[in-house]
């Protein structure tokens, strides 16, 4: 009886260890179809998220007063300093002409330290949401 129990013992083990061999897990392949409007979409998305780090951000404040006068200085600075941006902000009742992005405090002093033999009145700050 022993000797049919180990006979049964080994034909099941070998009987499960070849279906273990044989069975196949499943393929790794993975087909991805993405749309082309989502690379759009998200070269979209990135170009209005550079915006909303105001929060992270120094800028250099060059004049502030009424909106005509801002806007010559806004245009007389892009014709000057061609690889900074800046923009016109509203804070009721003045605007004001922001330039830059930049993102420590060490590349906002060495862009004022060109920026300030213009305009001697700019200055360093860092907006809040």
């Amino acid at each position: 009886m022993k000797n049919l129990s180990k006979h049964n013992l080994l034909y099941f083990f070998i009987l499960s260890s070849f279906f273990c061999l044989s069975s196949r897990a499943q393929d790794g392949k993975t087909n991805v179809s993405v749309d082309p409007k989502i690379d759009q979409l998200l070269k979209e998305k990135r170009k209005l998220n550079t915006g909303l780090f105001l929060n992270e951000a120094y800028k250099i404040q060059i004049f502030y007063g009424n909106s005509e006068e801002s806007k010559k200085k806004l245009q007389e600075f892009k014709r000057e300093f061609k690889d900074l941006d800046g923009t016109i902000i509203f804070n009721s009742p003045n605007y004001k002409v922001w330039i830059g992005n930049f993102k420590t405090r060490i590349e906002v002093e060495r862009a004022m330290v060109d920026i300030k033999k213009k305009y001697p009145t700019a200055l360093i700050i860092k907006p809040s949401n």
